[in-house]
């Protein structure tokens, strides 16, 4: 038996190459998705089969020169909306495939911003099959009649492929039979999903002409998505635990001894057809992590990466077996990778989960970006910057493909609607910046040395054989000894008919002799070939026993190793029911354990049922002590505005009282004067015999005289009359005039549905006053809303003027408050009764108030009344 041998991945150079090695630039590709609805705005416009340009929308604002910025971008091809899979898939897709059967490596993803149709790109629908599907169909038409048998390439766990013999491979088969938990052959594989069976039609199935029909070829998948920065293997099998479940285990990254990165404790799975690989694709998105947002219904959350990984070792020289040489054996792989789309959490709206997940997508996009224009700068000025791979999953994962050799190429997904246009513009300078980064040409590798046409030759060897044994007389059931011998015999020359009559015919016995010895040379001729047959035979005898010599010396060493498995199997039983009466202990524990947790889990909701009711009934008294806290304050403010009444109108009443015991005195000194003056002018005009006649006494001046004399001046004023403090008339409010106001309402007002709502003319609305709108007004208004007395919702309007600080800033000097309640007509009885007698008070106190001195009057008249 021979032992079996490691094959490698292709070794890639390392990091410092030759300044001649050819090298092509990315490839970059754009492909403009239909819009959604037809009168939408479109902003990307296809000039020319490399060529769009983007428009800014109509509520953009314009450059710095008054006029629309229009870009132009250029791209190795660009394909419109009505572009087809297949169209695209024959221009960008195929030649990776081509490269991947002839040994070398590949890279193809997908970017652009949410929604723009990257999904649809790689995976496609029903119908309408994307990239990946058409990508497997067309590798194993191609290899399809070529694969060597299951389990005969077999994947290490450091980035490596094992080539087994044909026992072990066999052991490995009736193994998967057995336990039927890999996918089975094609031929009793259960049906394929029916999105991927109807994706690809026959008519679009294509191949590759140019395959090595002396290799023998295996083709393993496997499918992984970086999530938060973390790898998770989508194709791994974890438990279900129903009791504890345990979260999937995120994987590492690790680099193999030729410095090329790989998935440590990656799944590959082994599959023989286009059905059996999609059916592990399905597998494995059934666990993508998919949410809905704002922007789509289906957002990819994570970056996911499909690799396809073809081992390849060529025949003997007898064209039978796989060549069991390590060096021989090549492993190329295809990385199509679906990247999830960059969006504005302003735009989505996410929150929590959604948010750290946006956050951690844009994060490892923007150092996708972040390399590329490193290694340009290294490229184009010849520096040596060292390139940040390691700061995301991403990038560290696709090193080898910018600092080896591949090719790699990318498709922008573009969405053509106008309220994309910002990202979609970061993403055409991300892809024209990629467009100059140069990767490494890959090589050719010859296979081996050995004549091409082996596996031809070995099957028409194996068809000629059975003709041959056939013709040169093989064994035949139908045939005995006895009908051998009559054909032999009747293939000699036939005896001529004679009669002898005399010894010395001339004629018979010459004739005679002449048939016999014909007869003789043909037997001799028969038997020599007979000797040579029985020759050739008997050397095919031997080799034959030699061969079955080496079969059972190779089958007595299988059943020595057969009989060591079967001891390494019985101690491993012997262990595993050892594992399993653990077990079932471990098991009685935890249900022990699980039972000890209710009683906690129970005891801990009924303490916590209780602390929620104290909670609440705790948060029931604080609110009422707050109502009642309030509805204290509103009663001690009203009682201290009914006393500053009350003492305003006693104050005004005292002072009427000393004006009018003025006025009195006021009106005794008049009388006094007037007797004197009447005692004094009687006494000079005695003899005149006109009496005169005595004063009459001046009356009081009324309340009803003052109110009608209105404006009209005093005819005495008094000189000892202290004019009373005036009072300002409060001017005309600015806000029914041409001034710009500043509404600040705060965003935690509530809206009230009253009828009445103040409504400013010229006023800028805003929640968040700042220097800008302060610098644009004149007035300034504050919706302040507070809780009432009677626990109503009381609105204030508190206003200012705004002017300028020295520093050249916005300052307000508040100069008014305005009011506005609102009752219900439960407490309007109520209300009513206490507005009445307030209304009472209040009209005693405008008819018990100090006089107030008028500004008209020049010679400062002052309005009196009585008592």
């Amino acid at each position: 038996m021979q032992r079996p041998n490691k094959g490698k991945t292709p070794r890639r150079p390392g990091p410092r190459k030759a300044a001649n090695m050819d090298k092509d630039p990315v490839g970059v590709y754009c492909r403009i998705r239909p819009l959604g609805a037809e009168d939408e705005e479109c902003c990307v416009e296809m000039i020319s089969s490399s060529t769009i340009q983007l428009h800014p929308p109509d509520g953009l604002k314009a450059n710095r020169n008054g006029e629309y910025k229009e870009t132009q971008y250029s791209f190795k091809k660009v394909f419109g909306i009505n572009t087809t899979q297949m169209e695209l898939f024959e221009d960008v897709a195929k030649p990776l495939i081509e490269d991947l059967i002839h040994c070398k490596n590949g890279l193809l993803f997908t970017y652009g911003v949410t929604g723009s149709g990257k999904t649809f790109t790689m995976t496609g629908s029903p119908g309408e099959g994307g990239l990946l599907p058409r990508s497997l169909d067309m590798l194993f038409n191609s290899i399809g009649p070529f694969q060597a048998k299951r389990f005969v390439f077999k994947p290490d766990d450091k980035n490596g492929m094992e080539i087994q013999g044909q026992v072990d491979a066999l052991l490995e088969r009736q193994k998967r039979d057995s336990q039927h938990s890999v996918p089975k052959t094609p031929s009793s594989r259960q049906k394929a999903e029916p999105e991927f069976a109807d994706m690809i039609s026959s008519e679009e199935a294509c191949k590759s002409e140019n395959v090595d029909e002396d290799c023998c070829y295996s083709v393993f998948v496997s499918y992984i998505e970086i999530y938060n920065n973390y790898i998770y293997d989508l194709l791994e099998d974890a438990p279900f635990d129903p009791i504890r479940p345990k979260p999937p285990q995120s994987k590492i990254l690790r680099e193999d001894q030729n410095h090329n990165m790989y998935v440590a404790g990656c799944t590959e799975v082994e599959v023989k057809s286009t059905e059996e690989a999609f059916e592990v694709f399905w597998k494995g998105q059934k666990k993508r992590r998919i949410a809905n947002t704002e922007l789509n219904r289906e957002s990819s959350r994570s970056h996911s990466v499909f690799t396809v990984k073809l081992a390849q070792a060529p025949l003997d020289a007898d064209g039978d077996h796989i060549l069991q040489d390590k060096n021989q054996v090549n492993v190329s792989q295809l990385c199509l990778v679906d990247l999830a789309g960059s969006e504005r959490t302003s735009r989505t709206r996410a929150e929590g989960s959604r948010l750290r997940e946006a956050g951690n997508i844009n994060q490892s996009l923007m150092t996708l970006r972040t390399c590329m224009e490193v290694l340009r700068e290294n490229q184009m000025c010849g520096t040596n910057k060292m390139v940040p791979y390691r700061d995301s999953k991403v990038t560290h994962l696709f090193k080898n493909y910018f600092d080896g050799e591949g090719k790699v190429r990318m498709i922008v997904c573009v969405n053509p609607k106008a309220d994309d246009y910002d990202e979609t513009m970061l993403v055409m300078r991300f892809a024209e910046m990629t467009q100059e980064v140069e990767v490494a040409r890959p090589v050719d590798r010859p296979i081996c040395g050995l004549a091409a046409g082996r596996r031809h030759r070995n099957r028409a060897f194996r068809d000629e054989l059975p003709r041959r044994l056939d013709e040169q007389g093989g064994p035949s059931n139908a045939v005995d000894d006895a009908a051998l011998l009559n054909q032999l015999i009747e293939s000699l020359p036939a005896m001529p008919r004679c009669e002898l009559v005399d010894p010395a015919d001339d004629q018979t016995l010459p004739r005679l002799i002449e048939v016999l010895e014909r007869r003789h040379r043909v037997r001799q001729m028969m038997t020599e070939q007979f000797n040579k047959t029985a020759s050739t035979l008997k050397s095919m005898l031997q080799q034959f026993d030699s061969q079955i010599n080496a079969k059972e010396t190779f089958l007595h060493d299988q059943r020595s190793k057969l009989s060591e498995k079967e001891k390494v199997i019985s101690s491993q039983k012997m262990e595993l029911e050892r594992l399993e009466k653990k077990s079932k202990t471990l098991e009685y524990k935890v249900d022990i354990l699980q039972k000890t947790t209710d009683m906690y889990e129970q005891d801990k909701r009924s303490l916590q049922n209780e602390l929620e009711t104290r909670e609440q009934r705790l948060h029931r008294e604080l609110l009422e002590r707050k109502r009642m806290e309030q509805r204290m304050q509103g009663m001690v403010t009203d009682s201290k505005l009914k006393w500053e009444k009350e003492c305003e109108r006693r104050v005004n009443a005292k002072q009427l009282e000393m004006q009018n015991k003025l006025w009195v005195k006021d009106e005794k000194l008049k009388q006094l004067k007037a007797i004197v003056t009447e005692s004094s002018s009687s006494s000079c005009g005695g003899g005149s015999g006109f009496p005169l006649e005595r004063p009459e006494k001046p009356e009081r001046p009324s309340r009803e005289r003052d109110h009608n004399m209105g404006h009209k001046r005093s005819a005495s004023p008094s000189p000892l009359q202290k004019a009373l403090p005036v009072h300002p008339m409060h001017r005309r409010s600015h806000s029914a005039g041409g001034e710009k106001w500043v509404d600040h309402k705060p965003a935690s007002n509530l809206d009230l549905d009253t009828v009445m709502q103040p409504i400013i003319p010229n006023a800028i609305k805003v929640s968040t006053p700042n220097e800008k709108v302060l610098s644009k007004c004149q007035k300034y208004v504050l919706r302040h809303q507070e809780l009432a007395s009677d626990g109503e919702i009381e609105t204030k309007l508190i206003k200012g003027d705004v002017f300028k600080t020295r520093g050249g800033g916005q300052a307000v000097q508040f100069t008014d408050i305005e009011t506005l309640t609102q009752e219900y007509a439960t407490a309007s009885s109520r209300k009513r009764r206490s507005g009445s007698v307030e209304g009472a008070a209040h009209m005693e106190d405008i008819e018990n108030r100090a006089p107030v001195a008028s500004t008209s009057s020049n010679l400062g008249f002052q309005k009196r009344r009585k008592p």
